[in-house]
């Protein structure tokens, strides 16, 4: 198979770990050896911010190809090639050029993993600002935990359930209450989310830059397709369809997405054969694998800001028209929806200056009958962390969720800081 690393074994530079210019290309070798695999994004976003870098002097193509590559991933060349109509070598040299300023993810398919994800919200009490952070950890099937702040201080979470353990889980949010570790912490169960790969739209080549058209989005939207795609439809059924190898193949793609077969193979003990044949028959046969996703500092760190914004609407249609009008912008990174409402939650990246003409346009919807009303959070990107899926956790085929032992495990860390 064609991968980028095999192709660009001693010119890329997430291989050259003694290269100190990118402080997050150390952070990536040590990620892949982790035992525990869990991404500590904080810094790498910190130092990004702090050293101005993102993504200037864009044109076109560059758009286009990170565009593909979420959509197609970045692990074959010459199909992104073939699919932009670009010559190969040409290709090569960008995303050589590019990857020092952009982020890689794998997104799985968790419904597929019996998995459901729940979207946790919780307003932290005053002076336990860190302790709710760490708390939310104690739950082994975390996935991603961040500070936010905007009506109060508290913490976003997200985490992937096997079906069998809701109500274990809801137990486990309970506790946070009953420990006087947080206020109101509320679930949202959600479908995957959606990433929206757009770059292209109201990006204007001559100048280089976005022009946000929001009166031109305001209108497409009541004439907007009610037919959302599959990640964003509830799901009937949360089937279990992976075995440990697939979860393991999982695991060293959530850590690099660009990761080798040779690679793959060695770090979970398979042959390279078998290592293809997983992937292949199983990962993209049974869709356990949802996209890839780019993420890019499109927008100066500086002077933006990341939300996550919580809409509901009347009925199914106006959501589904609202969903459809995003997926094409180049402000949003994703969509989830809400299992079982009218209710979407919209992961946002937008320039200080164009967040309040944001909010102005939303209030506008709400008076015109497309939205029924919306709040939200702020991001706070110095505290967050990432890790992925419990794979220690998964055995003969079945998650092992063991609520006691989280209990427990909040309880001490309750314990612990409240000591201090």
């Amino acid at each position: 198979m064609d991968y980028l690393k095999k192709q660009f074994s001693t010119q890329t530079p997430y291989h050259q770990v003694h290269y100190q210019a990118i402080p997050w290309v150390a952070a990536e070798a040590r990620i892949k050896n982790a035992s525990t695999s869990q991404i500590f994004i904080y810094t790498l976003l910190r130092n990004r911010a702090s050293d101005g870098i993102y993504m200037k002097g864009l044109d076109q193509l560059d758009l286009r190809m990170m565009e593909a590559i979420g959509a197609i991933g970045p692990r074959n060349v010459t199909k992104l090639a073939r699919k932009l109509k670009v010559p190969a070598e040409t290709m090569r040299k960008r995303l050589i050029r590019l990857r020092p300023k952009v982020f890689l993810y794998t997104n799985l398919y968790h419904t597929n993993l019996g998995l459901r994800k729940a979207f946790l919200h919780a307003q932290s009490l005053p002076g336990k600002e860190q302790l709710l952070f760490d708390s939310l950890k104690a739950n082994d099937f975390w996935i991603y935990v961040n500070r936010c702040y905007g009506m109060n201080e508290g913490c976003l979470a997200v985490y992937t359930i096997p079906v069998e353990h809701i109500a274990d889980f809801e137990k486990f949010v309970a506790k946070l209450e009953e420990l006087n570790i947080a206020l109101e912490p509320k679930v949202l169960w959600s479908t995957c989310f959606q990433a929206v790969h757009s770059r292209v739209t109201w990006f204007k080549p001559n100048t280089k830059q976005w022009v946000f058209e929001w009166d031109k989005w305001m209108k497409e939207i009541p004439t907007e397709d009610t037919q959302l795609p599959k990640t964003l439809v509830d799901p009937r059924e949360f089937p279990q369809l992976a075995d440990e190898k697939d979860i393991m193949i999982l695991k060293e793609l959530e850590k690099d997405p660009t990761v080798t077969l040779i690679d793959m193979s060695k770090a979970i003990g398979i042959s390279e054969q078998l290592a293809d044949y997983h992937y292949k028959r199983h990962i993209l046969t049974r869709g356990l694998l949802e996209s890839f996703e780019v993420f890019d500092f499109r927008f100066d760190m500086k002077s933006s800001d990341m939300f996550y914004f919580f809409l509901t609407f009347d009925n199914p249609k106006k959501m589904a028209r609202f969903a459809s009008s995003l997926l094409d912008k180049p402000f949003v990174l994703g969509l989830g929806k809400v299992l079982g409402e009218n209710a979407l939650i919209a992961h946002l990246y937008l320039p200080k200056t164009e967040f309040r003409n944001f909010v102005d346009v939303l209030a506008k919807l709400i008076g015109l009958g497309h939205v029924q009303s919306y709040s939200y959070v702020i991001q706070d990107l110095g505290k967050a962390q990432r890790q992925t899926i419990a794979y220690e956790n998964f055995k003969k085929r079945s998650w092992i969720y063991d609520h006691e032992k989280h209990v427990q495990a909040l309880s001490k860390v309750a314990r612990g800081k409240q000591k201090n």
